[in-house]
């Protein structure tokens, strides 16, 4: 994308389509999430959907975001229990459905939902259709580590649970995109997880799947590490980590799972008596920085990569704060042309992949 066709893009009014109903705690940590996110960019603007009567009184007492949404009526919500072939089937007057409508009619750039993960994908697969040349899409995710970003991306974490080596290798052209789009990295590294560095070690997929993503480095623009194992995923010695949507799905609940009793054990202590309660008041601004470095919410929002159209999901559990970081993610994906550059990405490397893959086959 040329420098001017960034600026003409950040002309063009930004809207993004929100689903309201689908979260745990309901629409109105969408609305506040909303109204974090105009504080910091003011013009965008909202197409939100759900029960309106509920909606227009959430939005009414927010006097400052009323210009900026507009509230489309949907009688049915898509509970986190509903499978994703029934609401393929009977979900059209849902609010999951008609906020991937609105990016699949061009009234929006992006979509929000706090949804069934299952439920969107499905659905994001069927109404947006993949890109020419993917074979299966993958859920982004972006994990706190010691880079100087603060973040590396993990992909695959739960759009399916299989992969083959050409799949992986679309992974590391899909999140080495998204790494420079979203933050800022001009050649990405990526790696690839295994249960070893060794070359030696690995299934017979990986081992092909190595080969392949080591191939497109220099026409992908990244740096390809090789091998790495889980305790990497947090480190600086990576920035995006190429794996299977089983073992990604693991490893994201794992390190929530984690943080979560860290900040509980942290807190524990810290109540425990007087002293500790002072101490804690003493470094109250270093147990915050602590405390935002390694909070799921700050960071939430995972991407579906692949689509014709870019689709976040954020955490069924989100706060305001979760809310307004998917969408200030959903926002400087937009701006970059991301999804535009992705499918250039993968449509050139898909044929040399096939090719090269068979090649390999051939001398096993």
């Amino acid at each position: 994308m040329s420098p001017s066709n960034g600026v003409n893009r950040q002309k063009i009014p930004l809207v993004i389509s929100i689903d309201a109903m689908g979260g745990d705690k309901g629409p109105s940590v969408v609305i506040d999430g909303i109204v974090k996110s105009l504080q910091k960019y003011p013009s965008t603007h909202f197409i939100v959907h759900g029960d309106k009567d509920k909606l227009d009184k959430l939005i009414s007492n927010q006097k400052t975001i009323s210009s900026k949404c507009t509230v489309v009526n949907c009688d049915d919500v898509v509970t986190m229990d509903d499978k994703p072939s029934n609401v393929i089937r009977n979900g059209s007057s849902s609010s999951m459905w008609s906020t991937i409508e609105a990016v699949r009619n061009k009234k929006a750039s992006i979509a929000i939902s706090c949804g069934n993960t299952g439920a969107l994908m499905a659905l994001s697969m069927v109404r947006l259709r993949k890109l020419p040349g993917v074979i299966r899409p993958a859920i982004a995710c972006l994990w706190p580590s010691k880079n100087k970003h603060g973040l590396n991306i993990v992909l695959d974490v739960g759009a399916d649970v299989k992969a083959d080596a050409i799949d992986l290798s679309q992974y590391a052209l899909m999140g080495a995109s998204y790494a420079r789009n979203g933050l800022n990295i001009k050649q990405p590294r990526v790696g690839l997880l295994n249960v070893g560095t060794e070359e030696h070690k690995g299934r017979p997929i990986i081992k092909q799947a190595y080969e392949l993503i080591n191939n497109n480095a220099n026409d992908g623009n990244y740096e390809f590490i090789g091998f790495i194992e889980g305790s990497d995923i947090p480190s600086a010695k990576v920035d995006v980590i190429v794996t299977d949507g089983f073992t990604g799905n693991i490893a994201l609940k794992t390190g929530e799972g984690t943080a979560k009793l860290i900040r509980e054990r942290l807190s524990f202590v810290f109540k425990s008596n007087f002293l500790s309660l002072l101490a804690a008041f003493l470094i109250s601004k270093k147990l915050q920085m602590f405390a935002d470095g390694i909070d799921p919410r700050r960071v939430n929002g995972g991407v579906f990569l692949g689509l014709n159209g870019t689709v976040i999901k954020s955490h069924g559990d989100a706060d305001s704060t979760g809310v307004a970081a998917a969408v200030e993610l959903a926002i400087r994906l937009t701006k970059s042309g991301f999804n535009e550059q992705l499918a250039a990405r993968v449509a050139s490397a898909t044929k040399d992949e096939i090719s090269t893959l068979k090649k390999i086959e051939e001398a096993s």
